[in-house]
């Protein structure tokens, strides 16, 4: 398992970013906007990536394109997204990316599962060419909330490279139990999102990395278990950010560690 983080979460300043990962002590990065607020993926600029992140040993995990993020109902959008994803694909091969982390478009009630399998279908073939991987992550705002919901899209997809970017906070503020979640995506996992929090009196409140109720050190276990060795990419949602940034990623760190320390033992 591979330490890395979500860096617009505290700054979408590329040379600030790699300050924050080198100090924090992580193993990479997953971009998603980069320069301005508008600066997206994959609208960002190459040349910088490219140089700031040459001559470094860090990770590009992942990047995170604006793509599948309105309902599937509206067909014409969900095909222009396709259309653009060939300059996302030319990105990761440029940067030396290996995946790509989308969503499985926006909850959207009576949605069916076919069309959402469809498109992700035509991205699997796509991003097949370039010999990449697709992260299909689950969250409350998305047509697949939670890990099983998640588990059954990926089920009606013929692509293996098509797998999940498993979100448990997302599935725990949907209702779903994160060990659940994570049993019905055994072996789909290609990267996870890390944050913690719980739910009071009806609202999601941000805390401290292992102080909530995911159940990280279980997490790890699990994914140990099942043989997953990809990159846990931490999200950062309290204030100040870049503090509970290092401390979150400390956490991260010792807590990867000890599950890495338990294995071996085993």
């Amino acid at each position: 398992m591979v330490p890395v983080w979500l860096t617009d979460t505290v700054t979408s300043d590329l040379n600030r970013a790699l300050h924050y990962t080198q100090l924090w002590g992580l193993h990479g990065m997953e971009l998603r906007t980069v320069g301005g607020a508008d600066d997206r993926i994959p609208f960002v600029n190459e040349k910088q990536i490219r140089e700031q992140l040459e001559g470094t040993d860090l990770l590009l995990a992942s990047v995170v394109p604006s793509m599948f993020e309105g309902p599937v109902s509206d067909r014409a959008a969900w095909m222009n997204d396709l259309l653009e994803f060939e300059d996302t694909l030319k990105l990761c091969r440029r940067v030396g990316c290996p995946r790509v982390t989308i969503s499985p478009f926006a909850a959207e009630p009576g949605a069916s599962l076919a069309p959402m399998a469809e498109a992700l279908q035509q991205a699997g073939e796509k991003a097949a060419e370039y010999d990449l991987l697709v992260a299909v992550r689950n969250g409350p705002e998305t047509a697949c909330p939670t890990g099983q919901a998640l588990a059954d899209l990926l089920a009606r997809v013929d692509a293996p490279n098509v797998r999940a970017a498993w979100n448990p906070v997302g599935a725990l503020r949907a209702g779903e139990d994160p060990a659940a979640g994570l049993t019905a995506l055994a072996g789909l996992v290609t990267l996870v999102r890390c944050s913690d929090g719980y739910i009071e009196n009806g609202r999601w409140v941000d805390c401290p990395l292992g102080e909530g109720a995911v159940g990280w050190r279980d997490q790890l276990a699990q994914l140990a278990a099942h043989g997953f060795q990809g990159p846990i990419s931490l999200e950062v949602y309290m204030e100040p950010r870049p503090k509970h940034g290092l401390r979150s990623a400390t956490t991260l760190i010792h807590m990867i560690r000890d599950v890495r320390a338990g294995t071996a033992s085993a």
